[in-house]
């Protein structure tokens, strides 16, 4: 499930792109905690664990308010039945920027010419197994 953001205004208006649910750390918080919480916050799902960690990397970007981030994110996979998403949760900046959410297939994601981030969402799944590889 990714959330489509759209930056109508500050330092990524006009910027749209898809993107997995996640955020930063709180104080003391490990990587798999935030998972859970942040998957909460966001969707309104809740799990007990984060899931299985499918991907790490150090990655850099620019937030809405032009702040430059440099950030260890940490990807899981969950599993959930629930498609519906609350957005009860959502702060005042999430309610500005994030339109819509989507289920997306393997072969949706591996077409789309949209942005989607982590640019190498389909590679990640793939190559922890949690996705095949399609055919050549």
């Amino acid at each position: 499930m990714l959330f489509r953001f759209e930056h109508k205004k500050g330092a990524l208006i006009g910027q749209t792109f898809w993107a997995t649910p996640g955020g930063g750390l709180a104080e003391g918080e490990a990587f798999e905690q935030a998972a859970i919480r942040e998957l909460f916050e966001e969707t309104g799902v809740v799990v007990e664990t984060a899931g299985r960690q499918v991907a790490q990397r150090l990655a850099s970007f620019v937030l809405p308010s032009g702040e430059i981030v440099e950030a260890d994110e940490r990807y899981y996979v969950v599993r959930v039945h629930q498609s519906t998403v609350s957005t009860a949760n959502w702060t005042k900046m999430e309610h500005t920027v994030m339109s819509v959410h989507r289920w997306w297939s393997q072969a949706e994601l591996e077409v789309t010419a949209e942005q989607v981030w982590p640019e190498n969402l389909c590679y990640m799944l793939i190559e922890t197994g949690e996705w095949t590889a399609a055919p050549r």
